[in-house]
């Protein structure tokens, strides 16, 4: 396209290819605000204002997607300094407002925000789930999630989290946090947020727990909504929103029995159950979502991390009819990270990938635990999300830094947790190599 004598070319808007894209696009997508029914062609050509739909119409572009794409399409400024990596310009639009295409057809060329989306409502049918939202980050896709549910419940004003609980850095989000003191001190809150015990006993029983959880055959979550003895309305409840495994809270996995607990509540008193995966889904344990590995049901999922953009999935009768009440931000336009989250997906499923977590991580916590290593209380994991507990928070930090002048990359989680998460596709000479380096700095952060 040369930009000095191109002018708007069109046919019919929308045309049959738009038209097709749209209703492909509505299939999964939450209702929210969008201009026109233009559907840019990111293949096709396009410079400065001008661009072409799928259905070729050539268009004057002069929104700049909401001011998002200052330069333009394509503009020799931004594209010859990326000219190695062969992309197109802009890579992110205004995700809610405008639409995108990679060919004539949904299935044509890469994947996008509208690929991604079907992916995960396929990949949550087994929780009856056909509506995402897509945004940039977990703490978003956390945001969204509370936003849905508090319209969802007609007005309830309560909502109830767990001890140890990381849910991000957004001030909303914030409120949900029960880890570290100095991730809320300071900040104002959302009223109405109340805890209990997260449970990761395994000697745990319905009768009784080290946590506190259970006392006397009875939970604490059950003596707060008791209809006559607790202190919280259940029908005033908005949501329950848990981490199925704890992550910043120190890689906590639930007890049976607290997650059968937890599952019974909500299930009878009909409260909506928001599941965080945003570091336990997207296969990372072996099955797609942490919830798949316990009784729980939700009706809502957060997602992030893995899919390279932040996702809020749930039912259609869950997500607000009106338009504007979810709107913008630039998950849904990010045209790299949504091909990028879309094609991780296929690779997991089509690659044997949890499987492949399954076995790698049981290979780590049998080798770490077979080692008997100075200081390490415990090893544990579901898949590929691992970690090794530590006798004291100096005694971690202190195998961290050794692990890393060794070129081991660890994290720290909780008080004295060190946190291991190989690549899905890690092999077992990898899992034995870095079993080898995290062992060797152990030993020597004991000498």
């Amino acid at each position: 396209m040369d930009r000095d004598t191109a002018a708007p070319d069109v046919t019919d808007l929308p045309g049959e290819h738009a038209r097709e894209w749209v209703a492909y696009h509505h299939e999964s997508a939450a209702p929210s605000t969008y201009v026109y029914e233009f559907v840019w062609d990111r293949t096709a050509p396009a410079e400065g204002p001008f661009c072409t739909d799928v259905d070729g119409n050539v268009l004057m572009d002069f929104t700049s997607h909401v001011a998002a794409a200052p330069l333009g399409y394509n503009n020799p400024l931004i594209m010859e300094p990326l000219a190695e990596f062969d992309l197109v310009d802009p890579l992110k639009i205004a995700g809610q407002d405008f639409y995108v295409a990679g060919g004539e057809s949904p299935g044509d060329g890469l994947p996008g925000s509208s690929g991604l989306m079907d992916r995960l409502t396929e990949i949550t049918a087994h929780y009856d789930m056909d509506t995402v939202f897509l945004s940039n980050s977990g703490a978003e896709a956390v945001e969204n999630a509370i936003k849905i549910a508090y319209d969802d419940s007609g007005g309830a004003k309560h909502a109830i989290t767990f001890d140890g609980a990381f849910h991000g850095r957004t001030l909303g989000a914030l409120s949900l946090n029960r880890s570290k003191s100095v991730y809320r001190r300071d900040f104002p809150e959302i009223s109405g947020v109340h805890d209990v015990p997260f449970c990761d006993d395994r000697t745990c029983t319905a009768e009784t727990c080290s946590c506190g959880f259970f006392a006397d055959g009875v939970s604490q979550l059950r003596r707060k909504l008791d209809p006559d003895r607790g202190h919280i309305d259940p029908d005033d409840v908005a949501y329950l929103i848990m981490e199925p495994i704890q992550g910043e809270g120190g890689y906590r996995f639930p007890s049976e029995a607290f997650a059968d607990e937890v599952a019974a509540l909500v299930d009878e008193h009909d409260i909506t159950l928001i599941a965080d995966e945003i570091q336990s889904g997207v296969g990372r344990t072996g099955e797609l979502w942490g919830s798949d590995h316990y009784a729980l049901e939700p009706d809502v999922i957060s997602s992030a991390k893995g899919l390279r953009v932040g996702a809020t999935i749930s039912r259609s009768d869950v997500f607000p009819e009106e338009k504007s009440r979810l709107s913008s931000t630039w998950g849904a336009g990010d045209i790299v990270a949504s091909a990028q989250g879309a094609l991780t997906l296929d690779a997991i499923r089509e690659h044997d990938l949890m499987d492949n977590a399954t076995v790698r991580g049981r290979q780590f916590t049998e080798t770490m635990r077979d080692a008997d290593l100075p200081g390490v209380d415990d090893v544990r994991g579901k898949g590929l999300l691992l970690a090794v507990e530590f006798d004291s928070k100096e005694r971690r930090d202190a195998v961290m830094k050794q692990a890393f002048s060794r070129g081991l990359l660890t994290l720290s989680c909780g008080h004295d947790v060190l946190r291991v998460l190989p690549p899905l596709d890690v092999t077992e000479r990898e899992i034995e190599l870095g079993c080898d380096l995290l062992a060797a700095a152990i030993e020597d952060a004991a000498a």
